[in-house]
């Protein structure tokens, strides 16, 4: 039982006196205790692929969280979830008059193809009444992640290691899959040694990828996908999994997609999302490898960055972190520009010394030792960057 007695203080008027009427009053009060065992429920019902258990956790009558439920009970068996764990950390604003409430937990979940489990705080949201606390559903307005595997059922799609959940239809994660495996075979033909597993989630919407991923909302609405850690954690050993805006992939010709998805998987194989690298490196390397075997003309894969330098002039210097903030203007010429920049490197020194150089920049070297070293002082690399873009601009 979590309804509280509440003595609420009731001034009568008799004539001159004024008497205090003490009724007690039921209101709704939030009970980690009970919270913490419905998490327990829950775990228990996801760890046994339990869908009449889990639905038996939603409110009566909720048939939007029955439905939910089931749904987690169904993705759970078909991405193999394991390591899952979910602990009651605090109570997230009030009770409201209904009973409703939220609380967040830190959630710990490993699907298929991580060999280390994910961890991140999720709002799971709460309803009180006479039988206890219910589950209702999970994710609010404090900007904590939702793991896909948390909105329902998903289309699961697999190849040899490849892994895609899609909060979509099962075409939409069959043909993903096909790319993530075309896109191994672009990736290890400059990077032969690299054979990890890939997992890769598409939720529904842009704004389901921002919430997926724990951003503000709009962070991710103009980026057709990102390499991020699966959950909060940013250790050596926590996963990586690319994440995929479908709305903006559902505007790409299908060439177009498939680079989108060659390129993140650079950074998978990498491990670029831990961070450590020149961006422009990061960016323009993962672009190398995606577009090295398409022949597509300059003015397709420079573009962008050929109208900017027409218009604000050819830049002083390499893109920054800076301009490559997600919601920054002309970020798509800053990635062209990335590109070309590892373009020429490959054409000055080869390719073999390109990958050197970006893995001793991996390793810490600085990128201007790291390219003296290899025979190309950076400021030779940027007259040369700076003189192909005049040249293009022209």
């Amino acid at each position: 039982m979590v309804l509280a007695l509440a003595v609420v203080l009731v001034v009568v008027q008799r004539g001159a006196r004024h008497e205090v009427d003490r009724r007690p009053v039921e209101v709704a009060r939030a009970s980690p205790a009970e919270a913490s065992a419905a998490l327990a429920a829950f775990v228990g019902g996801v760890e046994a692929r339990d869908a009449t258990a889990l639905a038996d956790l939603a409110p009566g009558g909720d048939v939007e969280a029955e439905e939910l439920l089931r749904g987690i009970a169904t993705t759970a068996e078909a991405v193999d979830l394991a390591d899952v764990s979910a602990r009651y950390v605090d109570q997230a604003g009030p009770v409201a008059s209904d009973g409703s409430w939220s609380a967040v937990a830190e959630v710990g979940w490993r699907v298929a193809g991580d060999t280390t489990p994910s961890q991140a705080d999720v709002v799971v949201q709460l309803a009180t009444d006479a039988e206890g606390v219910a589950i209702t559903g999970f994710g609010g307005p404090g900007g904590e992640r939702v793991p896909l595997w948390l909105r329902g059922r998903l289309s699961v799609a697999r190849a040899p290691g490849v892994l895609v959940m899609a909060d979509g239809s099962q075409a939409e994660a069959e043909v993903v899959a096909d790319r993530v495996t075309r896109g191994i075979a672009v990736v290890r033909r400059v990077l032969p040694g690299w054979r990890e597993s890939v997992v890769v989630e598409v939720p529904a919407s842009a704004a389901d990828l921002d919430e997926t991923l724990g951003a503000t909302e709009g962070t991710y609405a103009g980026i057709a996908a990102v390499t991020a850690t699966a959950g909060s954690s940013t250790g050596a050993d926590v996963p990586v999994h690319v994440f995929v805006n479908p709305e903006v992939t559902a505007g790409l010709r299908r060439a177009g997609a498939q680079v989108v998805m060659s390129h993140e998987l650079v950074h998978v194989a990498t491990d670029a999302a831990r961070g450590g690298i020149e961006p422009w490196l990061v960016e323009g390397f993962a672009d190398y490898v995606a577009l090295r075997d398409t022949g597509l003309p300059d003015r397709t894969t420079l573009g962008r960055a050929i109208s900017a330098a027409r218009e604000d002039g050819v830049p002083a210097e390499l893109p920054s972190a800076v301009d490559f903030d997600t919601r920054a203007d002309g970020l798509q010429a800053r990635y062209e520009e990335a590109w070309l920049a590892c373009r020429i490197i490959a054409e000055r020194l080869g390719e073999r010394d390109l990958v050197s150089v970006y893995d001793a920049a991996r390793a810490g070297t600085p990128v201007a030792t790291a390219l003296a070293r290899a025979g190309l002082p950076l400021r030779d690399l940027l007259w040369s960057w700076r003189a192909r873009l005049r040249k293009l601009a022209q």
